[in-house]
């Protein structure tokens, strides 16, 4: 990189080092990377972290790299790990432009965070996917399982866990019991569409409700009467699956961005049962 960042920090690395340095640095081989982690739960001094480097310049890989001795902040400001070390890349060779890699076992955490969990008096529990019927299930399970009246679900994703006097500054045999406690979650019927690359994946319970599309030289009828003699048109049942649907189009040759467009028509115009997730 010949960039006046790199320039600057090395000019800074080699000024601490005792080297003071007139002239710039001239090197093919010194890139600028943005280092980050991700510091777990109840991490605590001398922890291992895996590193992620990415860069930021205008190197165009970082295969073979070594990053040095690099101070990764919170958004305190507060410096929480050091990393350091050689940057993998996955096999990629220089020639395909790696340019971002790992360091597994990398960062060595420097200063914990302070969370004294075995002395809570309570605990907020949150949903990974929200939704109120889940939600007033683990209230209800927590309550029936810890023998008491505990749990109280506060919105589709948030649960508050009163700590049973039995559990006092036993909070981790708390959890263990909780955590083991069967709920049956309540699932969305969703479609996940991925536009880069045409990719559509379905659950098995979205379904169709009667309706009439035009697309292109294309009409589907769902719930219609049949039309013999137009080899254009496809008839669906009155109620119908997606696979079926689907199945119906690909028969037809019509292509994933029409799909795509086809299961956008069919959400605004409330045909379709389920919801359109894009990735």
């Amino acid at each position: 990189s010949k960039s006046e960042i790199a320039n600057q920090t090395f000019k800074k690395i080699f000024s601490k080092l005792g080297l003071n340095l007139t002239k710039e640095i001239d090197s093919k081989n010194i890139a600028v990377v943005l280092v980050t982690a991700r510091l777990p739960e109840f991490s605590r001094v001398g922890n291992r972290l895996n590193i992620k480097v990415s860069s930021i310049g205008d190197a165009k890989s970082l295969a073979g790299g070594n990053l040095i001795v690099t101070p990764l902040k919170g958004g305190d400001g507060k410096i929480y790990a050091i990393a350091s070390g050689s940057i993998s890349v996955g096999g990629m060779e220089v020639k395909n432009g790696a340019t971002t890699g790992i360091i597994s076992n990398g960062g060595i955490v420097e200063k914990e965070l302070k969370v004294e969990f075995a002395k809570k008096k309570s605990i907020r529990l949150s949903l990974k996917k929200p939704d109120f019927t889940t939600s007033a299930r683990v209230e209800r399970s927590l309550n029936e399982g810890l023998g008491g009246v505990y749990a109280k679900a506060l919105d589709s994703s948030t649960i508050d866990l009163i700590v049973p006097p039995s559990y006092q500054n036993k909070v981790v045999q708390l959890i263990s019991v909780v955590e083991n406690f069967r709920v049956i979650f309540d699932t969305k019927a969703k479609i996940v569409i991925n536009e880069r690359t045409g990719t559509i994946v379905a659950g098995g319970d979205v379904t169709l409700r009667p309706v009439a599309i035009s697309h292109g030289e294309l009409s589907i009828s769902i719930g219609g009467k049949k039309d013999d003699n137009n080899t254009s048109i496809l008839h669906l049942q009155k109620q119908t699956t997606l696979k079926d649907f689907v199945d119906g189009l690909n028969n037809f040759g019509v292509k994933p961005d029409d799909i795509i467009s086809i299961f956008q028509a069919l959400e605004k115009s409330g045909s379709l049962v389920g919801e359109i997730e894009f990735i």
